[in-house]
């Protein structure tokens, strides 16, 4: 365990590192409060420990939005990293497959690919996109991509592939119906769906009052 834990804090270490000058809903900051979430989730579900804090911390250490769309730098660059802290293959192997299918563009994919640690970590990065943080993460990412806060004449679209979710640009609040209020339903784990449960209603009474203001109602 003593070693487990000293992989845990070097990659803590490397992540930080990494992403010191990362967009803020992507950043340091993400990553921490995603792995103490899956840490809490984990506490009452059945997994391998390791596995799930190491998918955690290494889930966006190479996001493919901001690396032209490549999927496979994250991937490549958790096994880089893990290899010189001499972790086994099949560790490798697990955190590398977190990677490539927590995101929430994969969900169109259809991808069979499950395992606890997978359920686990997925969970914890869904919840940062709700609630409070994860209203605030959708603005200040509409904000680095220069998007319009609300634009009533542009309708929430229901994407049908990733491939059309990705070239998305419509305005943040569309966020909310496009993929927000959806991630209440796609929890994994009891626990994720607990924790969910207060982040929706937050979220839907957070745009109740974001349309009532717009509209001039309150």
């Amino acid at each position: 365990m003593e070693r487990e834990q000293q992989i845990i804090n070097h990659t803590a270490t490397f992540v930080q590192q990494q992403l010191q000058d990362a967009e803020g809903g992507h950043d340091w900051f993400h990553v921490e409060r995603v792995w103490k979430t899956a840490r809490h989730i984990a506490a009452h579900e059945k997994a391998n420990r390791l596995i799930v804090e190491l998918g955690a911390l290494l889930h966006d250490i190479a996001d493919a939005k901001f690396h032209n769309g490549d999927e496979t730098v994250g991937p490549k660059r958790a096994r880089a990293f893990l290899e010189k802290e001499q972790v086994d293959e099949a560790t490798i192997s697990a955190v590398e497959n977190i990677i490539r299918h927590i995101s929430f563009k994969g969900s169109y994919n259809g991808s069979s690919y499950k395992t606890p640690e997978l359920d686990i970590v997925q969970d914890a990065d869904r919840l940062d996109a709700m609630g409070a943080i994860g209203i605030a993460r959708a603005f200040n990412y509409g904000g680095f991509k220069n998007r319009k806060l609300y634009d009533p004449v542009i309708k929430p679209v229901a994407y049908q592939t990733a491939a059309a979710y990705k070239k998305n640009e419509a305005p943040t609040l569309n966020h909310f119906y496009e993929k927000l209020f959806l991630l209440k339903d796609k929890m994994n784990t009891a626990t994720g769906r607990q924790l969910a449960e207060d982040r929706h209603r937050y979220m839907e009474g957070f745009t109740e009052q974001f349309l009532a203001e717009w509209n001039g109602e309150r």
